[in-house]
Order: structure tokens, then C-alpha cells, then sequence
């Protein structure tokens, strides 16, 4: 017996658990869309196999033998096991079980993901996702090394050869301290704001680069005295009236009941700005990663 796991087959321990349970060959053949004589053929395998008998024909049906009722509790054990594995695969591949490793702009992470992810464990509970905040430029090369299963930045230069999705998008405001001479302005320019003394992020983040194109575009450059690693940090900084920021409208609003600060909207089309999922092959993705990819971008 010791060449039972190598020799036995599923298809021999499902006919035998049918007969078991329908105390009948012809009523499991019927069941199992079989033969009454095939499934004959598999009892007296397992029986050849085992060297003892599993049931024992009569004229109305068959009764299990001790044997054969072991036999049938392991194998509705090992069936049962087998079908809790294949609801569990299913689930890996529609997406409901694994883990995503996902690296995002601060710009992402901050205003929208917690409230979407959020969304998305409700709906796949089972999934584990592991969030990295880097700068866009960072998010793109990360993609690229196939680092993480995919990426959140802004629509910048170096995104060529990558499967992109849109995101969402976001408006950039001025945030100035309370007694600014632009406080109660209904709209601002960035050329009205040169001389300005700035608060800003670190020269390699997104936003810094857009700011400085745009400067540069009026023969001008912005006088950021002070840099620092948050959107929280530039949000304080701006209070205790250390200078101005552009930051993103929905960070801004979370702080105007909180800081001495106000907003001025910018009336320029590059202070609207799209964020993007980024990814080397979407149809390569791990079905869990897929999952989360369709249901951020409303593929749900």
C-alpha cells in the first residue's frame, strides 16, 4: 500500500465517494455522467491497489465495507481540500487574494489613494498592498527596474515605452499667509509672483521642476529660500509666514481651518496637472495588481 498516493487518481476517488454516498453504482454513474460499467471498473482498481475489498454488491445496490468507509472519509477530505484550493487559487486569479507593491508621487499619496485604497480593501479584502511615496522621477525608474508592480507620478518627460493609464488629475493653488498682499485675490499669475520669497520641496520633486520650466519660460527664476521633505511641512511653513507655496488645491483646503493661510487659485493651464499610472506590461500584471489598477482608473 505503501504506492497508494502514486497510483490512486481524483477521478477514482470522486466515482467511489459518489457511490458511497448513493449506496448505489448505477445512481453515482448517473450523478458523475458515467457508464455504470466504467464506474465498476475503477472499484475493482482501488480494490486490486488496496488488496482488500470497498464495498460489497447486492441485488438492490451496495454496502461499503469498514475498508472502504476509510477509504471514502480520506478521500472526501482530500477532495474537499482540493476544491478549498481551487477557491482559493480563483481568488488569486480574479484578483481578491495576493499583494500589490505600488510606489507614488507625494501628490498621490496625500490626496487621493488613502480614500481609494480604502474603497478597494472593501471590496478585496484579502489583498495586501504596500504603498512607497518617492518623486515622479523615482516612481518612473522604479517601474522601469521592475522594483514594484506599478507606479503613480505626474505626466512628465520619460514615460516613453511604459503602459500608462490616467489617473486623476489635480489644481495647484497659492497658499499665502494671512496679511498677504494677495490675500482676497480671486485669481494669481506666476509672473506676478516673481520677487516673491518661496517655499518649496526638494528641487528633484515634480512640482519644483514644473514651477522652475515656468519661471524659466518668463526669463525669470523663483527665490525659494526654504525647502523641506512634506506638503505638510511647506503648509506650515507658509504659516508662521516664512513665504508663499504652490501646492495642490485639496492639501490646501485641508489646512485653511487649521493654519493662518488662504488660497488664491492659478489662472494658468499648467497649474492643472494629470496623474498617471505607469507600468511596464498591464496584461503581465499580476491578476491582484491588475485588480487595483482597473478599479483606481474605474474599471470596476
Amino acid at each position: 500500500m505503501t504506492q497508494l498516493l502514486r497510483k490512486f487518481d481524483l477521478t477514482s476517488l470522486r466515482l467511489f465517494v459518489a457511490v458511497c454516498q448513493e449506496r448505489s453504482i448505477a445512481r453515482a454513474a448517473e450523478r458523475e455522467c458515467i457508464t455504470p460499467s466504467a464506474v465498476s471498473r475503477r472499484i475493482a482498481e482501488m480494490e486490486a491497489l488496496i488488496g482488500l475489498p470497498v464495498v460489497i454488491r447486492e441485488s438492490r445496490g451496495i454496502s461499503v465495507t469498514p475498508v472502504g468507509e476509510a477509504v471514502a472519509r480520506y478521500a472526501e477530505a482530500v477532495i474537499t481540500n482540493l476544491e478549498s484550493m481551487e477557491a482559493e487559487l480563483s481568488r488569486y486569479a480574479t484578483g481578491a487574494k495576493g499583494s500589490v507593491r505600488i510606489v507614488a508621487n507625494l501628490s498621490a499619496v496625500v490626496q487621493f489613494l488613502p480614500e481609494d485604497i480604502s474603497s478597494f480593501k472593501r471590496v478585496f479584502p484579502e489583498v495586501d498592498i504596500e504603498i512607497d511615496e518617492q518623486t515622479s522621477a523615482n516612481v518612473l525608474r522604479s517601474v522601469r527596474e521592475g522594483d514594484v508592480d506599478f507606479g503613480i507620478c505626474n505626466a512628465i518627460p520619460g514615460t516613453e515605452g511604459l503602459d500608462l493609464r490616467r489617473y486623476r488629475s489635480d489644481r495647484l493653488v497659492l497658499m499665502v499667509p494671512a496679511g498677504h498682499r494677495l490675500c482676497g485675490a480671486t485669481t494669481v499669475r506666476l509672473h506676478e509672483l516673481i520677487g516673491e520669497q518661496f517655499v518649496g520641496l526638494r528641487c528633484d520633486a515634480a512640482l519644483m521642476k514644473l514651477l522652475a520650466e515656468q519661471a524659466q519660460k518668463l526669463d525669470a527664476t523663483l527665490d525659494v529660500k526654504i525647502r523641506v521633505g512634506s506638503l505638510d511641512a511647506l503648509c506650515r511653513m507658509v504659516h508662521v509666514r516664512l513665504g508663499v507655496a504652490v501646492v495642490p488645491q485639496q492639501i490646501g483646503e485641508l489646512y485653511i481651518n487649521t493654519l493662518n493661510v488662504q488660497l488664491v487659485p492659478i489662472a494658468e493651464d499648467w497649474a492643472v496637472r494629470t496623474l498617471m499610472i505607469a507600468c511596464r506590461n498591464h496584461e503581465r500584471l499580476a491578476a491582484p495588481a491588475a485588480a487595483l489598477v482597473n478599479f483606481l482608473t474605474g474599471k470596476r
